[in-house]
């Protein structure tokens, strides 16, 4: 029992780092860019926080996913 509740947290963090690197930092990021660059009044901060999640969405993903696939390879073991 232990060994599948593990499968399934780790199936969890693979999830959680792909949504969050994937959607909300990588999409989430060109949706801000080209947001502010079709805007009236062009935002610098915006776009600076849109590239900069752009640019660290790998490490925002992997952060967000490591901590539930180190505590379903732990119920593994």
């Amino acid at each position: 029992m232990r060994e599948t509740i593990g499968i399934l947290i780790i199936c969890l963090g693979f999830a959680v780092g792909v949504y969050v690197g994937g959607w909300v930092c990588f999409i989430g990021g060109i949706i801000d860019v080209i947001e502010q660059i079709r805007a009236e009044h062009l935002n610098a901060l915006s776009v600076a926080l849109g590239i900069g999640k752009v640019v660290f969405a790998g490490f925002f993903g992997w952060v967000s996913g490591i901590p539930f696939i180190v505590l379903g390879n732990s119920l593994i073991d």
